[in-house]
């Protein structure tokens, strides 16, 4: 094979690999239309790729990226600041919903407020940067508690009583167990004016490589501006800071 050639597979292996983060999980057809590549090239590239552990698939046939990428993305991601990663991803997510965006990170049993993103609307909601909140009160606290075991939210609620800051904040151990079974289920929450009358909140986790939550991505806004819809544009969000931190889970259907 001519030097020319060679770089033509990497560029078609490169194709098939970037069609693949794309869709999660795909067929060979699907793949071969994607990239432009004819099946049987694009089954050769991937079958090679499938030997070094950067592709894999599953029962049904479908490819997905495997993992050697994974490890690789994983010392890749060791040297990346959560915040830098962050801060263009949160500006893009606020100036598609026109609210505030902020990053949040556990601490005992607080979030805490490390970066945010904030509305251009004169009429918005801010969360000063290094301000703390109980768990039980945000939507991203919820979603921390559900990495716990059932009996470790029941801890939690013994630890802190489940202090009320509004009429709304959930002050009963098994209510609370219930909404945090509930958020992790859907993997996004909701603060309905928990920690403060009329703000509402939508919260989702981020993930590092090795798939631990480290970190949550919350749009805040007046209660009667807050969407539905923003739910899954901030799951996208969610999912390209993971990624950039290494992680890599298939796009929820």
């Amino acid at each position: 094979m001519t030097a020319t050639s060679n770089i033509q597979v990497i560029d078609r292996a490169a194709a098939l690999l970037d069609s693949l983060a794309q869709h999660g999980q795909a067929s060979l057809k699907l793949l071969a239309a994607d990239t432009g590549l004819h099946s049987s090239t694009a089954f050769r590239i991937l079958a090679s790729l499938q030997q070094h552990g950067w592709v894999a698939r599953d029962g049904s046939g479908a490819y997905q990226l495997g993992g050697g990428l994974m490890r690789y993305a994983a010392r890749a991601g060791q040297g990346i600041d959560l915040k830098q990663a962050a801060v263009p991803i949160m500006a893009a997510l606020r100036d598609q919903t026109g609210e505030t965006v902020n990053l949040t990170l556990r601490e005992g049993d607080e979030v805490i407020y490390v970066e945010r993103a904030i509305s251009h609307r004169l009429m918005r909601v801010e969360q000063v940067i290094g301000s703390r909140a109980p768990l039980h009160v945000t939507a991203v606290g919820k979603l921390l508690l559900g990495e716990e075991t059932a009996e470790g939210c029941l801890d939690y609620a013994r630890r802190t009583g489940l202090p009320a800051y509004t009429d709304n904040t959930i002050t009963d151990a098994g209510a609370l167990v219930d909404a945090v079974r509930r958020a992790k289920a859907q993997g996004y929450a909701y603060d309905n004016e928990e920690a403060e009358l009329g703000v509402g909140c939508i919260g989702v986790l981020v993930r590092d490589a090795g798939g631990r939550a480290v970190a949550g991505l919350s749009i805040s806004a007046p209660r009667e501006r807050r969407r539905d819809e923003w739910v899954p544009v901030l799951q996208e969000a969610g999912r390209q800071l993971s990624q950039r931190l290494g992680y890599f889970d298939h796009p929820a259907p």
